[in-house]
């Protein structure tokens, strides 16, 4: 077993690799068991696994992203309000869908995570611009799930 500290754009990760076999990496990141695919089987050397593990977790795990600020209004234009993970894991159920109108407060989508759903409400009324994530989507904290504006 490996442990490292990971920090991807300013977020710290604390990653520990369980067990390698041909293909596939468990691995645990902030407690959050995952399976990791790997392009072409590695031998289980030290050296090997990281580097591996670095250029796999990209096509794993949504890459984590700053809110987007609103920008300064002059009246007239519509500011736009980015909603991020609040915690790491995985998308459950979406309930809307590009195009609605929003409230703040209306749920959004549910978020499992450490086997508990959390709601993700909106924090601005609006309407959705963008949905980033999918159903079934792992992601971390931080990471950009809808943009409303």
């Amino acid at each position: 077993m490996k442990e490292y500290k990971l920090k991807i754009n300013g977020n710290d990760y604390a990653v520990t690799i369980t067990d390698i076999e041909d293909t596939v990496a468990e691995v645990e990141v902030n407690g959050i068991p995952f399976k990791v695919e790997i392009d072409k089987p590695i031998k289980k050397s030290i050296s090997a696994a990281p580097k591996t593990f670095m250029t796999s977790v990209p096509n794993t795990i949504s890459k984590p992203t700053a809110s987007v600020q609103p920008p300064v209004s002059s009246g007239n234009e519509t500011s736009i309000t980015s909603i991020t993970s609040p915690l790491p894991g995985v998308v459950l159920e979406i309930s809307v869908k590009v195009g609605d109108a929003v409230k703040k407060g209306q749920k959004l989508m549910v978020l499992e995570a450490m086997k508990m759903e959390n709601v993700i409400e909106s924090s601005a009324d609006g309407k959705v611009i963008s949905i980033k994530i999918n159903a079934g989507d792992s992601v971390l904290e931080g990471t950009t799930l809808i943009t409303i504006g």
